[in-house]
């Protein structure tokens, strides 16, 4: 399974160091966030990799809801809890990480976990700036220069069914409810299945301290991480999968 290196198993707890989430991010996700970087001050563990994780473990359902509850830091001991509705993601004192409910049919075919996965993170890593940046401008805010922050809130996805050759996630909406310092955004995503839609994928972010767009700032934000993205360093904003 190709989630095998970025993750071990010890004593029916799912381990991630920070190498191995650092591996993930750049490797398979193309997220050069300092954050995950192993040396980083406030290391997190990418929300897409436990994403993953999830769907190799417990198979991928027609509907399922991911809430992203924690920041997850290296070497926390998690246990996957299967619950009436779902799945848990927590630690042994209790805390939560990540919500999962799920409804509908179930596959547990690897290759096809691991295409879904594939597009869908591929998908993630075209927030900054393909996505966030034009959805700001067109707002007339956006997240400060200094200190960029997005944090992922939640994901759905919603399957026709679970024929899924060659999966592929494009972007069909986006849009920015600002509210004070406060940005909700919604990206809808449809999923196709050999060019023919199958399904919708949605995700919920937040930006905070909002401000005011300036396009000499973002355009400083972007030069800077197309710079250190050819470094193999780039620094998009403060993106956090909490979990």
């Amino acid at each position: 399974m190709f989630l095998d290196r970025f993750h071990s198993v010890r004593d029916g707890h799912v381990h991630i160091s920070a190498l191995q989430a650092s591996q993930f991010a750049k490797e398979i996700a193309g997220d050069f966030n300092p954050i995950h970087d192993p040396d980083a001050r406030r290391f997190c563990v990418p929300g897409d990799l436990l994403f993953a994780i999830i769907l190799a473990r417990f198979g991928l359902s027609e509907n399922m809801t991911f809430r992203f509850r924690s920041l997850l830091g290296a070497d926390v001991p998690l246990g996957f809890v299967e619950t009436e509705s779902g799945i848990n993601v927590c630690d042994d004192a209790g805390k939560v990480y990540i919500e999962v409910t799920r409804s509908g049919a179930r596959t547990e075919d690897q290759q096809l976990i691991e295409d879904i996965t594939r597009a869908y993170v591929a998908a993630s890593g075209k927030n900054f700036p393909h996505t966030l940046k034009p959805l700001m401008e067109s707002n007339g805010v956006m997240f400060n220069p200094d200190r960029p922050m997005v944090m992922y809130e939640s994901m759905s996805l919603a399957l026709n069914n679970l024929d899924l050759p060659s999966p592929d996630l494009e972007l069909s909406n986006a849009t920015l409810d600002a509210a004070g310092k406060r940005g909700n955004v919604l990206l809808e995503y449809q999923l196709t299945a050999d060019g023919k839609a199958v399904g919708e994928v949605t995700k919920h972010l937040i930006l905070s301290g909002l401000r005011p767009y300036c396009p000499d700032a973002m355009a400083g934000v972007i030069e800077e991480f197309y710079r250190l993205k050819a470094r193999g360093t780039a620094v998009p904003p403060d993106t956090k999968n909490p979990g």
